[in-house]
């Protein structure tokens, strides 16, 4: 069974001229990731994926965390990983330096997070997590709070948790339940109960830092009423070290489609007098905080769809060049092939490889825009970024979870009868990828947000000027690249089109416009995704005409024609799905179904 391999020559490609790198470490406080720097952590993390994460990818899947009597055990040979992980520092890659962290720019801890989740996708969510709880900590934790968690939980020593979900909240939290009583002390006591809580149980550090939701006593009903706390498994002695045994306990975790190794557990807080909290920030702003986490999570699951997208592609290749089936078409009574030479089994590998390639650009110019938001001197240049990334994230964290879910099933199809049977590991990465477009908001939320938070409450400001940046870029698909240009400018009329109709209509006819929120996602990811693979073309065409005959420019040339004639052609059906299909989906009688 073949191991993952980084692809770091797209990688570095998509990070230095889509995402602009030379301008992202020239920002203040981006300066230390110069190229060398930045080329052998590149290296270093591609070797750590591929040698250590990787091997144990099958492992978990096969033997995953196990539970107890409230004690969760780690898959075999996770807990020696995670140790290296920490001993190597690549947990504190992008956190702040203040508290131990390396303080690298988004981009570049992008790139090794991409690593991380195609090689290993459970074991990356422990990390993942951890980086949330550091976010929240970062922005809205007291300076006590930050002192005594954050140098633990950037360095890995201890890990951390987000708990918003209890059996009768899901994606409502207005309906969360679990309470919080204040002792008189500044702590609080926590009662309640949480589920899918993601490596919420473990034994690979000596303390788990959770963050949850809960309410004080005469909150207001609603999101509005809940407040964030900081509840951790051991409380803290004087000395900052884990102490006693507080009030909270995994009393199961859950079996599931796919991740065996991440164990998500089901938490009871405060069955045995209450698990002690300290308040985060203000008292009512705990959704508020939560979001915080959850937008850093969500671009990350995003990271998640494009990792197993890429495992699954690597995969399929690897069969389709040493299984031999058939002769090739049009060579009469010549010899078996590989079934790479099959003209379909060519357009699925084609049909996964461009949209990784596509995803892969929008995650990282994403990316490049959230450090302009963070780091960027000038005032206007950080709105437009923030406003950039604000609107990409939705579409980064739905299109190309739910992209990967279809690619990891071409693998599998690819394989043929084998992809079904699962020692050859292609349904592993269906599986795993099937969760990705559910958790941290599914796609429908993710649609929702789109057109709601990001383009009708803004009336459409931030997207029509991406729309006008895409016009100029596809103008300058000319000549040879004509072709692509031209699918491109109808693809993003297509966009324009939609984007007038949700703007014109989402206060009228609020169920009609998410009705079509989730085809509008998938349009704006292809035309988007598009848009960056046109930029690439051009580069691509570039270099070749100055002479450079590497093969990775002509790959990219073909990479890009392929998803302009299969995935921009789907944008005027999409757009038409947005303003005119919602009728289907709403006048039919609750009973018919």
């Amino acid at each position: 069974m073949s191991e993952y391999v980084a692809p770091l020559k797209d990688i570095r490609f998509v990070m230095q001229e889509l995402a602009g790198l030379d301008q992202v470490v020239a920002l203040p406080g981006c300066e230390e990731a110069s190229p060398d720097v930045v080329d052998a952590i590149l290296e270093e993390a591609a070797k750590f994926a591929g040698e250590v994460l990787s091997p144990l990818n099958r492992v978990g899947d096969t033997n995953g965390a196990k539970w107890k009597d409230m004690v969760v055990t780690s898959s075999p040979g996770f807990k020696e990983a995670y140790h290296q992980f920490v001993d190597n520092g690549w947990n504190g890659l992008g956190c702040e330096p203040e508290f131990g962290g390396q303080g690298l720019p988004k981009v570049v801890s992008t790139a090794v997070s991409e690593m991380w989740k195609a090689s290993n996708h459970a074991f990356s969510l422990c990390p993942m997590l951890t980086q949330g709880a550091i976010e929240a900590l970062t922005i809205a934790g007291s300076d006590e709070q930050k002192a005594a968690y954050l140098p633990n939980l950037i360095s890995g020593e201890w890990t951390g948790t987000m708990n918003l979900t209890e059996p009768s909240a899901g994606s409502d939290l207005a309906a969360v339940r679990s309470r919080a009583e204040p002792v008189g002390d500044g702590t609080y006591k926590i009662f309640g109960q949480k589920i899918f809580i993601t490596w919420g149980e473990h034994d690979m550090t000596d303390n788990i830092v959770h963050l949850v939701l809960a309410r004080t006593p005469n909150a207001p009903e609603g999101v509005k009423g809940i407040s964030l706390f900081v509840v951790p498994k051991f409380l803290l002695k004087a000395d900052g070290t884990p102490g006693e045994r507080n009030d909270v306990y995994c009393v199961s975790i859950e079996h599931k489609l796919g991740i065996h190794g991440s164990p998500t557990a089901v938490l009871a807080f405060g069955d045995n007098g209450g698990a002690i909290g300290t308040l985060v920030g203000e008292e009512n702003r705990g959704l508020e905080y939560m979001f915080i986490m959850m937008n850093a999570a969500r671009f990350n699951v995003g990271l998640e769809g494009l990792g197993d997208a890429e495992r699954a592609y690597q995969r399929a290749v690897a069969y389709a060049r040493d299984r031999v089936q058939g002769a090739e078409l049009g060579v009469k009574g010549g010899p078996k092939v590989p079934i790479i030479k099959h003209p379909d089994v060519r357009r699925m590998l084609m049909s996964m490889r461009s949209r990784i390639e596509a995803m892969r650009a929008l995650a990282y110019v994403t990316a490049a825009a959230q450090d302009n938001a963070h780091c960027n001197p000038d005032e206007a240049a950080r709105q437009q970024g923030q406003a950039f990334a604000d609107l990409m994230i939705p579409v980064v964290k739905g299109w190309s979870t739910e992209s990967a879910i279809d690619i990891a099933s071409l693998g599998v199809q690819v394989h043929g009868g084998m992809g079904f049977i699962e020692e050859t590991g292609a349904a592993q990465h269906l599986r795993d990828a099937r969760i990705t477009a559910i958790y941290e908001g599914t796609t429908a939320i993710q649609a929702n947000d789109l057109i709601g938070r990001k383009i009708a409450r803004e009336q459409g400001a931030t997207i029509k000027a991406v729309i006008a940046e895409m016009r100029a870029d596809a103008a300058r698909l000319d000549g040879d690249l004509a072709a692509i240009g031209a699918r491109q400018q109808a693809a993003i009329d297509a966009v324009d089109k939609a984007v007038d109709w949700i703007v014109a209509n989402f206060k009228s006819d609020p169920k009609a416009t998410h009705a079509g929120a989730v085809p509008f996602l998938f349009l704006l990811g292809i035309v988007a995704g598009g848009w960056q693979m046109g930029r690439a073309a051009v580069i691509a065409r570039s270099r070749m005409a100055g002479g450079d005959s590497d093969p990775f420019w002509a790959a990219k040339l073909a990479t890009t024609r392929f998803f302009a004639d299969h995935f921009l052609t789907q944008a005027a059906g999409l757009a038409e799905s947005v303003v005119a299909g919602a009728a289907g989906a709403l006048e039919i009688a609750d009973d018919s179904f």
